[in-house]
């Protein structure tokens, strides 16, 4: 991910589940594994939050409060979205038809017991890249895994 990013891409990383599954959290330990160091805030109420790793702009972004396509505009969201470097996106759904199409959609489902049942797919050839690092192959659309508790906190949880 990070040699995409230097190279200058704009990715895309479409986070989706119900209040609780750890999008947040699954995003700072995102943050941190790229090399983001500081506090790591929840964007909930600012609707994005900036960082910065070595090689690329990163904007963590939370539409769960968005309800005006106005707010799109005056924001300069178009802008951010059309320059390079990586855009995590939760609640997507709120902001439907004014984002552009993502790289990766995860997909984060609370299970019994504290785990968490995780769902990457991918929606572009970056996304089919990305996946096959972690299946071993560039042609699976898709990867499902289970994880423990870290979702809800953990290390990274600030």
């Amino acid at each position: 991910m990070l040699r995409q990013l230097e190279q200058g891409v704009s990715a895309i990383i479409e986070l989706h589940g119900p209040l609780g599954a750890g999008k947040t959290t699954f995003t700072r330990h995102l943050l941190r594994a790229l090399g983001v160091e500081g506090r790591i805030k929840s964007p909930s109420y600012a609707v994005v939050e900036p960082h910065e790793c070595a090689v690329a702009q990163i904007h963590h972004f939370d539409f769960y409060r968005f309800n005006d396509p106005q707010e799109w505009e005056d924001a300069g969201f178009r802008d951010v979205f059309a320059a390079p470097g990586l855009k995590l996106v939760e609640w997507p759904d709120k902001a439907a038809g004014l984002l552009p199409r993502p790289d990766l959609r995860v997909v984060i489902e609370p299970l019994a017991q504290d785990h968490r049942l995780v769902r990457l797919k991918a929606v572009s050839p970056l996304g089919q890249f990305w996946l096959g690092l972690l299946t071993d192959s560039a042609e699976e659309p898709s990867f499902e895994t289970t994880a423990p508790s870290v979702f809800q906190g953990g290390p990274a949880h600030e």
